[in-house]
C-alpha cells in the first residue's frame, strides 16, 4: 500500500514533521517561496517539492490522508 499524507499546517510554530522509514517528504515550494525560504534551511531527508510532484503522487498512492 501507498499512502500521501497532506499535512495542512499554519507555516510556523508547528514543526512537529518526522522523517523515517525512507518516507519521501517534499515541502511546498510554493508556500516556501512566499516565505522566503530556501532548500538550503530543509531538515536532512526533505527536498523541495512542487504542483507536478504532488499530483504524481495522488495518482500513485492507494490512499490519500489530509490532516
Amino acid at each position: 500500500m501507498h499512502y500521501l499524507l497532506i499535512r495542512n499546517d499554519p507555516p510556523y510554530g508547528t514543526e512537529r514533521g518526522i522523517v523515517q522509514k525512507g518516507a519521501a517528504v517534499g515541502a511546498c515550494g510554493t508556500c516556501m517561496d512566499a516565505r522566503g525560504l530556501s532548500s538550503g534551511g530543509l531538515m536532512d531527508g526533505v527536498h523541495r517539492s512542487d504542483r507536478e510532484e504532488l499530483g504524481t503522487w495522488t495518482a500513485e498512492a492507494d490512499e490519500v490522508i489530509v490532516f
